[in-house]
């Protein structure tokens, strides 16, 4: 019996243990794929906390996936993949085709939508079986553990930059400089942004500077963060990455008019904004869900292309607990990714 290594958890809340699992086979429309990286995003949180509904456990998170197909299921020949292609999955882990909008073609809103690590087994292992609809292909310019991060943090901040009305030489904020602003500063000078990083404590200014940033805001200065905004001539746009809504709340009133809050990081406590705040001044709120498996592929070839990487931290999958506590308390600079042998 040929078997593979996962890391799982037994309960709510629970620690990683590594267990053997018998190599499953692909089924219709589904490929297995060797996973050789796995990014260990924040939102493996609600599977692992059984936060969201329809948790069976043991769980295996991971929606930062990189690896290789191995085998490929029936009913995929017309879609072009072949054993040995180099692929990625994310948040965007397949759609069931059929609800209203996937008939739109607004995949990454399906009713259903598929995550690995809730829907399927996730990347905290070393095989995975994933829908041929959820694969991205990764560019010869990126290594497994690069292109992982790309398929849920890269999509989320270069999908919310590159559909954001924001224009080359236009004034862009990026709230955060975690495992989502840290590309998100990146995506928005390669796209030709005016870029301002927006973060606590005046330390994370060198890291603004090492990033590329024009400008940076501590926001725990005395002048608030809207008012160093308008000195500089008002954002057309503002991409709250940080997963706190009294900072995303902080930054709308340094919107220019007709400018567009663009919300990614998560966070259960209400914005604290009124609609005074977005009547007058014409400005737009919107929540921004990841990509679609196209997406990912256009992100990695754009990072590909710009020479933009995330800044990982490495280990074996045998240290998924400890990596993922780390993740827990904010010490990653700034993706924490396991590798395979």
């Amino acid at each position: 019996m040929s078997t593979y290594r996962v890391a799982q958890v037994s309960a709510a809340g629970g620690s990683f243990e590594i267990v053997e699992r018998e190599v499953p086979r692909p089924g219709p429309r589904h490929v297995r794929i060797a996973v050789e990286a796995c990014g260990i995003c924040h939102s493996d949180t609600l599977f692992v906390d059984a936060v969201v509904p329809g948790i069976t456990f043991p769980v295996v998170p991971g929606h930062e996936i990189a690896g290789r197909i191995e085998e490929i299921g029936e009913g995929i020949e017309d879609w072009g993949w072949a054993v040995g292609d180099r692929v990625a999955v994310g948040w965007f882990g397949g759609s069931c085709g059929h609800c209203k909008s996937c008939r739109q073609g607004d995949f990454v809103v399906c009713e259903t939508m598929r995550t690995p690590g809730w829907a399927y087994d996730g990347g905290f292992g070393t095989k995975v079986i994933a829908p041929v609809d959820a694969l991205a292909r990764i560019p010869d310019g990126l290594t497994a553990a690069d292109a992982g991060p790309m398929a849920c943090a890269g999509v989320t901040t270069f999908n919310g930059l590159r559909r954001s009305p924001a224009q080359p030489g236009d004034l862009v904020a990026v709230v955060g400089l975690g495992g989502l602003g840290h590309l998100g500063v990146k995506y928005a000078l390669a796209m030709g942004f005016e870029t301002v990083a927006v973060a606590r404590g005046p330390e994370k200014a060198d890291l603004a500077k090492q990033l590329g940033a024009h400008h940076y805001v501590d926001s725990t200065a005395a002048t608030p963060v809207a008012e160093a905004l308008r000195s500089l001539g008002a954002a057309k746009v503002v991409l709250a990455t940080a997963g706190n809504s009294q900072a995303i709340s902080a930054a709308v009133d340094g919107l220019a008019p007709r400018g567009e809050l663009v919300v990614i990081g998560a966070d259960p406590e209400p914005l604290g904004i009124t609609p005074f705040q977005l009547i007058m001044p014409g400005r737009v709120v919107r929540g921004h869900p990841s990509g679609t498996a196209q997406d990912v592929q256009d992100t990695m070839e754009f990072s590909a292309l710009h020479g933009i990487r995330p800044t990982i931290e490495t280990v074996p999958l045998e240290q998924a607990d400890e990596a993922y506590r780390k993740m827990l308390t904010g010490a990653a600079r700034f993706r924490m990714v396991l590798t395979y042998d």
